[in-house]
């Protein structure tokens, strides 16, 4: 007599238990790939918002996770953790358990962009800290307790590098401040900024406190390397830079109307009123503005201005060809 193994029932029910065993395995392996090993940091942005299923599907794409599927099975029971908007780093290859434990706490990467002050700095500091982190930073970054080969003066405005840098619970604030500096050193070095370096009778620092310049006014890569040649061009002419944004710097604004009490105000800032560059830099800077002071092209520009919403820009050698590149401007709607 055949055993009920044999029959085509038993066989069905093996199969039915063989494909369970198969999906719990499967599913356990998706909630700690304990064979994955450790594989290598990347950077998630979360953003305010954002579904939950827009974000398991960066998980997924940059290969923390393996199935978003498996993520929401999971989900039904333990819920789906409350990501704060921000930026996050994480391994790939995660757990499930790794994944919610990030999600769940605040932002642990802060980005730094080029075009921020210290002050910006600082203040962004505080949704991924804390006011008194945010304010020892700022104390830090503005004293000499943490110094830059290129400084001239206590400030490390200009002086830290633009970037992502994970915080963690160790992280403290002099010690941030001193990775951005080291991080600054390494690129500028990398670039062919030296503390020793002179470029069109500049020195280092005077070309960081250009290129600061060069990152607010010309704001995007492309019009850099000619807005660079334009401040070099003006500053041989002895002339001053006229640049609104070392005006708006004094004032703690980013971008705006330079009204005419702020073009009267006696500032060392005030590039209408001073001729030469600022005193110090007035903004974190870029590898594009720094490569464009370095290696500014060649011409004879000495003004430039917005034509097109798209960020184009026109230079031009005459004040008069200035005026009808304005015009240009004001008619795709250029104020």
């Amino acid at each position: 007599m055949a055993s009920m193994w044999t029959r085509p029932l038993g066989r069905v029910v093996l199969g039915v238990l063989a494909l369970i065993v198969i999906a719990v395995v499967w599913f356990l392996l998706q909630v700690d790939p304990i064979f994955a090993g450790k594989g290598r940091e990347v950077v998630i942005s979360v953003q305010p918002g954002e579904s939950f299923s827009s974000i398991l599907g960066e998980l997924h794409d940059k290969g923390v996770i393996a199935s978003p599927f498996a993520f929401r099975l999971e989900s039904v029971v333990l819920g789906s953790p409350d990501a704060r908007a921000g930026t996050y780093e994480l391994r790939k290859g995660s757990s499930f358990a790794t994944v919610r434990s990030v999600l769940s706490h605040v932002p642990n990467v802060f980005v730094v962009e080029p075009g921020l002050t210290l002050h910006e700095v600082a203040v962004k500091l505080i949704g991924v800290k804390s006011l008194s982190f945010a304010n020892q930073f700022a104390a830090d970054a503005t004293a000499s307790k943490v110094s830059s080969p290129y400084a001239k003066g206590a400030s490390l405005e200009g002086l830290i590098a633009s970037g992502n840098y994970l915080i963690t619970p160790s992280t403290t604030p002099s010690g941030l401040a001193q990775t951005m500096v080291a991080r600054f050193d390494k690129e500028a070095t990398t670039l062919g900024l030296t503390p020793s370096t002179t470029v069109n009778g500049l020195d280092a620092y005077q070309l960081i406190i250009a290129a600061s310049i060069d990152e607010k006014e010309g704001y995007y890569p492309e019009n850099m390397p000619q807005v660079a040649r334009v401040i070099f061009n003006r500053l041989a002419l002895g002339g001053p830079l006229q640049m609104d944004s070392t005006v708006l710097y004094y004032f703690g604004q980013d971008g705006g109307t330079v009204t005419q009490a702020m073009l009267q105000t006696q500032t060392p800032y005030n590039t209408y009123l001073y001729p030469g560059l600022t005193p110090t830099p007035i903004c974190t800077v870029s590898k594009d503005s720094l490569k464009a002071v370095l290696h500014a092209p060649s011409g004879s520009w000495l003004y430039f201005t917005l034509i097109n919403k798209d960020g184009t820009m026109a230079f031009s050698t005459t004040f008069a060809q200035q005026l009808k590149n304005e015009a240009i401007g004001q008619k795709h709607g250029i104020k």
